[in-house]
C-alpha cells in the first residue's frame, strides 16, 4: 500500500463482524440496548455494526472484547479485516494531506462539509448519485467519510475553519431524524476547542464566493495549498498568487458570516422549525 492510501473496509467483512458481535452480545444476555448503554454509545451504532452497516472501529472493539470477555477476538478480527480501495486517484493525495494538515479551512454551499456529516446524513448524500451506487459501495463509503472525522478529536488536532451557505443548512437530505441528528450534530461539532463553524446567512448582501466551494488548507511544513472538487475529478492549487486570492476570498466569507455565537443561534432556530 503507497504512503497514505486510505481503503475502505470490505463490506462482507463488516457484516461478518457484525454477526461476531451480536454473538457475543446475545451469549452475554444483553440486548443492544444494555451493550450501548454500558459503552456509552447509541443504540443505533450498535445496530448497524451488527447489521454490517457500519464498522466496528478498533477501539470499540477493545471495549467490547472487555466488556463482553471475549478474549480480544473482536479486536483481531476488525485488525485483520479485508480491505479495498477507497478513494478515487484525484481525492487520494486530498485525504492525505486532510489527515495531516495543521489547519483546515473550508467553503461548503452545496452540501455540509464530510468532516461535519452525521453517518445517516452521509449515507442520504451517497444515495443521491448518479449513476447509483450498490448498496455495499454506500456502506463502505459512508463508513470511509466518517472515519476522516477522527482529526477533530486527535490529541494534537488541526485548527479548522467552516463557512456553511444556509441553504445547505436547509438541504433535506434523510428524512426528518436525519436533519434533526445532522442540526444537533453541528451544534455539537462547534463547540470542539480546534473547530470555528460559521453560517452565511441567506439575507446576506454580499458573498465573496459564488464561484462555488473550496478549501484551504496548510501543511505541517508550512505550505498553503487549496483543493476544489468538480462533477468529474478535483483541482489542486498550489500556485502562491492563486492560492492568496482563494485566501482573501475566505477572509471576506468569515467576515460576511454570522459570528460563531450567531451561528450557533441560526442553528437552534433551524432545530426549533423542525
Amino acid at each position: 500500500m503507497s504512503p497514505g492510501k486510505r481503503l475502505k473496509r470490505n463490506p462482507s467483512a463488516m457484516r461478518m463482524v457484525g454477526e461476531l458481535v451480536a454473538l457475543f452480545r446475545r451469549a452475554a444476555g444483553m440486548t443492544q440496548r444494555e451493550l450501548a448503554d454500558r459503552l456509552v454509545v447509541a443504540e443505533s451504532t450498535i445496530a448497524a455494526i451488527e447489521q454490517g452497516r457500519r464498522p466496528l472501529l478498533p477501539d470499540l472493539a477493545g471495549a467490547m472484547d472487555q466488556l463482553l470477555g471475549t478474549k480480544g477476538a473482536l479486536a483481531v478480527a476488525v485488525a485483520n479485516m479485508p480491505e479495498i480501495d477507497e478513494f478515487p486517484l484525484w481525492a487520494e493525495s486530498y485525504i492525505k494531506h486532510e489527515r495531516e494538515a495543521i489547519t483546515l479551512s473550508l467553503y461548503a454551499n452545496q452540501v455540509l462539509p464530510g468532516l461535519l456529516q452525521t453517518w445517516d446524513y452521509a449515507e442520504a448524500v451517497f444515495r443521491e448519485r448518479v449513476p447509483s451506487y450498490e448498496e455495499d459501495e454506500i456502506s463502505a463509503k459512508t463508513a470511509a467519510r466518517v472515519e476522516r472525522q477522527a482529526i477533530l478529536h486527535q490529541k494534537n488536532p488541526p485548527t479548522v475553519s467552516f463557512v456553511i451557505w444556509e441553504p445547505a443548512l436547509r438541504l433535506r437530505m434523510g428524512n426528518r431524524d436525519t436533519q434533526v441528528a445532522q442540526l444537533q450534530h453541528l451544534v455539537e461539532c462547534a463547540q470542539l476547542p480546534c473547530v470555528s463553524l460559521q453560517i452565511l446567512p441567506l439575507d446576506s448582501k454580499h458573498h465573496a464566493a459564488l464561484n462555488g466551494p473550496f478549501v484551504l488548507l496548510e501543511t505541517p511544513d508550512h505550505q498553503h495549498l487549496a483543493y476544489m472538487e468538480t462533477q468529474r475529478g478535483s483541482q489542486w492549487v498550489a500556485d502562491r498568487d492563486e492560492v492568496s486570492i482563494l485566501q482573501r476570498k475566505y477572509a471576506m466569507l468569515r467576515a460576511q458570516a454570522l459570528t460563531p455565537d450567531h451561528s450557533l443561534g441560526l442553528l437552534d432556530a433551524l432545530l426549533g422549525e423542525r
